[in-house]
């Protein structure tokens, strides 16, 4: 489930490779946590030393204690300890925040599920064989409107080029509407960045204010996530301390570049947050005590259909359902952008999890491999 962020390096800064520079990574023994954590420690560390992340950071929350544990190092080109508990960008994970806004608004009574999203933004979803008249907010939110996803179409493939460039959500609309539908609405699940641009619109024509403002007041404030927030116009960076995060720049060359500073702009409302393990950890927590929607909606949120991502994952109005191999399942979502991946979530019984890398899978390797190695340590931080 990948937003495929484009950033570059700064300029100036000469691109890397990776041969010479992985020789460089720390290991995380050196940085390990009490005996009892050793088995996500091995983990981390195996993201790292196996799978050629430069860097892994993970929070584990259960019974009230919460541990954080990182393995890497935070830059390629030098051994730089990684900060437990880092900044990173949170990519996809900005659907949950979103989806959570959308229905405290169902909530509140200014919003239905089932409508048309011809109602909320009239004239504005227009393409071939796409009718807002027929797909509903219930649709955007679970992936089934069949709407062409805008990141497919707007350069990301060459990340070097757009890393630097201010996206409006208008045009990214635009990209997306310039293409066929990609089935009829509720017909199958297919993700699309799309449905997410179109639920921030939603909110700012509802509201009548802007969509990080709505997601900032109504879950980061409420959440009390201190380390969680939405990059202003114009604003690049990440806040410190972080890890560095690396990309190919151009899938072409396959070259390795420094992704850490990038607009994030075309992310919107479908990926535009920063965040740290510890908080996407502490949100999901919130979010399944109840403490961010009343009990319907919470209800409808977790109403799933399958998401043929990797088996027995599920998808409800922002949220995945993922199988734990202890059993259960944990709800989530995680988030891709170039520089970093997220994964994580929490569970009925009271644990959580946040974990990032500082790649996305496939930069240093093989993708499938390194995605479900990433996955394979989440579980390990549950179930151990």
């Amino acid at each position: 489930m990948q937003i495929n962020t484009t950033s570059a390096v700064r300029k100036g800064v000469a691109v890397l490779t990776v041969a010479g520079l992985m020789s460089t990574t720390l290991t995380g023994a050196a940085m390990a946590d009490p005996p009892s954590n050793s088995a996500l420690q091995r983990s981390l560390d195996s993201l790292v030393g196996q799978e050629k992340f430069p860097a892994a950071l993970a929070s584990v929350s259960e019974r009230g204690r919460t541990t954080s544990l990182v393995a890497g190092s935070s830059r390629l080109d030098r051994q730089v300890p990684v900060p437990r508990d880092g900044y990173v960008r949170a990519g996809s994970n900005t659907k949950t925040f979103t989806a959570v806004v959308v229905l405290q608004l169902v909530a509140e009574g200014k919003v239905e599920l089932d409508a048309p999203i011809e109602k909320y933004l009239p004239g504005l979803v227009r393409g071939e064989g796409i009718d807002a008249n027929v797909i509903t907010v219930r649709q955007l939110l679970q992936h089934t409107s069949g709407l062409p996803n805008y990141t497919a179409h707007i350069g990301l493939d060459n990340f070097e080029e757009i890393q630097h460039k201010f996206f409006q959500p208008h045009d990214l609309l635009a990209a997306a509407l310039a293409h066929p539908a990609r089935f009829a609405p509720g017909a199958k699940w297919e993700y699309s960045n799309t449905n997410y641009l179109l639920a921030g619109l939603l909110i700012e024509r509802v509201t009548e204010r802007p969509v990080q403002e709505q997601i900032t007041e109504r879950v980061i404030n409420k959440a009390g996530l201190r380390h969680t927030y939405w990059p202003q116009p114009g604003d690049q960076t990440i806040r410190r301390p972080h890890p560095q995060g690396y990309t190919t720049g151009n899938h072409a060359t396959g070259d390795v570049i420094d992704a850490t500073e990038m607009d994030p702009s075309w992310g919107g409302a479908a990926g535009q947050l920063i965040s740290t393990p510890g908080d996407l950890a502490r949100f999901s927590r919130t979010l399944l005590d109840g403490k961010l929607l009343p009990a319907a909606q919470l209800a409808e949120m977790r109403k799933t259909v399958a998401a043929p991502v990797l088996p027995g994952w599920r998808y409800g109005l922002g949220l995945i359902s993922v199988p734990l191999s202890c059993g259960g399942v944990y709800w989530g979502h995680g988030g891709d952008i170039d520089g970093y991946e997220t994964r994580g979530g929490a569970t009925d019984d009271g644990r959580s999890v946040g974990l990032a890398v500082t790649a996305l899978p496939g930069t240093f390797g093989d993708a499938e491999q390194a995605a479900k190695a990433v996955v394979a340590t989440v579980d390990t931080a549950f179930c151990t």
